[in-house]
């Protein structure tokens, strides 16, 4: 199993996924800019800002972030067990959950995701 690196696109589609609330049409266009910036097409967007992804590690690491967006322990324990077995490494899952906090102030998501 290869290494799993919480790179620009990962950390985008965590992004995108935790803002796809927030109604500011500037936010969208920048977010939308650096998207395409690093080569995501408008279906990988859409997937990203509805809170999953067409890549399994990225989908698992968002639907991490979510929970840890949230005040579920129950939830949020399971799906940090769904990170590690999928090949994210404690100290990724750390920085997707760190990364999670900064954009959880901004808009919690309501509708629940599974990856």
């Amino acid at each position: 199993m290869s290494c799993f690196t919480l790179d620009e696109r990962v950390r985008l589609s965590i992004e995108l996924a935790l803002t796809a609330e927030v109604k500011d049409p500037l936010l969208a266009e920048q977010q939308e800019v650096a998207a395409r910036r690093l080569g995501m097409s408008g279906a990988e967007i859409d997937a990203a800002r509805s809170g999953w992804s067409f890549d399994v590690r990225t989908s698992v690491a968002v639907a991490l972030a979510i929970v840890s967006a949230r005040s579920d322990v129950e939830r949020h324990r399971q799906q940090r067990s769904k990170a590690i077995k999928a090949g994210i490494t404690e100290d990724g899952c750390l920085e997707i959950e760190t990364l999670a906090g900064r954009f959880a102030k901004l808009s919690p998501r309501k509708v629940e995701r599974h990856a």
